[in-house]
């Protein structure tokens, strides 16, 4: 603890690290301040109804939510949130994979990087575009589906657009075009974070997002349950943090030896390092992906004929198996997604053909294992070993407060799920880059 302390006041001394911490701070507020300003257009009545409903059991939107940072309930400036990013980021991943074009451009460094970088803007904007057109016909015709937690596809009443005739064309391009602008504003921040800043701005956005939330949260359950109830949960909070700091630092490393090679009049080679292969290598990749499928039922049923009796069963089913978080059905599908999605995901960053070829190329080998096929077979092996606790893990985090919903009758558990993950990851990447900017100038970092 003591020499935490010492290391925070050594990067206070610092002056470059000082402002680059500045920076980031003063970045974050700005993103705050956007997502407590409604979109120009917006029924500023039927926005506090729909915070309240939020508050009530927010289902999908409560997921939504958390990448908004709550200003998606606010119908805000970054209302969208980050999610257009997230989402065409592993949009471009996926098609790196079956696209010869991208993946020539993946190998070709920091050029190659530029141009796909490029892309990922142009699909966010699209992508942004449509998700504010659809939110804007949604909410316009009473935000049903959207909010889950038992209401199924009944219209909740909420036009946030104060009625049919204020809801033209006009008054929608002024609420697509500002949203698809504000996630567009939101990816540049992110970028300057990165550039003149300390960690990753996209993650340190989704940081601020899912940070924001805990203090409210928590005075709620204060509220309706007591600190009898509260503490408690704080310390399994505290639990659950410290697993995932050991689970997200936790690595196998496969030892590689290269061989002693003449080159020239030098030798070069004899030199052994390692592959660290992650836990969780995919992070909180399979929860997204997971939710995002989980969602695609309640989406299909809202367009189900309201008056066939087969369309009304058929929607009572979903809305009662793969809506309801505390569902039996709901649970063991959502913790079968993250698996599935953890392995395929691992699959994709992780190529154990194309690793055990660059090893061969460098005249490398694994000690005991042949170079060639059989180390291919044997990177596989590891990393579908190393790759299922992970999976199992990010699993039992995310279906934790569904858990609870379903065992202690606990609406609310805002400590834990995928927004502690995401606080600790980022935070750890955060501490790690801190950590060589102090031993660039011979400093101790927190780690140690």
């Amino acid at each position: 603890m003591f020499q935490s302390l010492k290391s925070l006041a050594r990067v206070a001394s610092i002056s470059d690290l000082r402002k680059k911490l500045l920076f980031v701070v003063f970045m974050i507020a700005l993103y705050r301040a956007g997502s407590a300003i409604p979109a120009p257009g917006i029924d500023l009545d039927a926005v506090q109804n729909l915070k309240e409903q939020a508050e009530e059991g927010a289902g999908v939107l409560g997921f939504l939510t958390l990448f908004s940072g709550g200003a998606l309930t606010q119908f805000a400036l970054f209302a969208l949130g980050i999610m257009p990013y997230i989402t065409s980021s592993i949009i471009m991943q996926i098609l790196t994979v079956v696209i010869p074009r991208l993946e020539q451009w993946q190998q070709q460094g920091a050029v190659g990087q530029r141009k796909i970088t490029q892309w990922t803007r142009y699909l966010t904007v699209a992508i942004a575009l449509l998700q504010s057109t659809g939110l804007a016909f949604l909410f316009h015709n009473g935000g049903g589906g959207l909010l889950g937690g038992g209401t199924g596809g009944v219209d909740l009443g909420i036009d946030l657009f104060g009625g049919d005739e204020n809801f033209n064309t006009g008054r929608i391009l002024i609420v697509v075009l500002t949203l698809t602008a504000g996630t567009a504003l939101l990816m540049w921040m992110g970028e300057l974070i990165t550039q003149r800043g300390i960690g990753n701005g996209m993650s340190l956005l989704i940081f601020a997002s899912v940070v924001s939330s805990f203090p409210v949260a928590g005075a709620q359950i204060n509220a309706e349950r007591g600190m009898g109830l509260l503490i408690p949960l704080l310390g399994l909070a505290v639990a659950i943090m410290v697993a995932i700091v050991f689970v997200e630092l936790g690595q196998r490393r496969i030892p590689v030896q290269f061989s002693k090679r003449v080159v020239g009049n030098r030798m070069t080679g004899g030199q052994s390092t390692y592959i660290p292969l992650k836990v969780n290598q995919s992070g909180v990749i399979p929860v997204i992906f997971a939710s995002s499928v989980l969602y695609l039922p309640l989406l299909l049923t809202n367009i189900l004929p309201a008056d066939q009796s087969w369309a009304v069963s058929v929607q009572s089913w979903v809305n009662d198996n793969l809506v309801q978080p505390d569902s039996l059905v709901y649970i063991l599908v959502y913790g079968l997604l993250i698996i599935g999605f953890a392995y395929f995901y691992t699959a994709i960053q992780f190529d154990p053909a194309q690793q055990a070829d660059t090893i061969r190329k460098q005249g490398g080998y694994i000690p005991g294992i042949r170079p060639g096929p059989q180390t291919e077979r044997y990177l596989g092996r590891i990393l579908n070993r190393i790759t299922l606790p992970g999976a199992l893990f990010v699993a039992m985090i995310a279906l934790l407060p569904s858990i609870l919903l379903a065992t202690a009758d606990i609406n609310n558990f805002p400590f834990g799920g995928i927004s502690v993950l995401i606080a600790v990851g980022v935070m750890l990447e955060m501490m790690k880059q801190i950590d060589s900017q102090l031993m660039m100038r011979n400093y101790e970092g927190f780690l140690n």
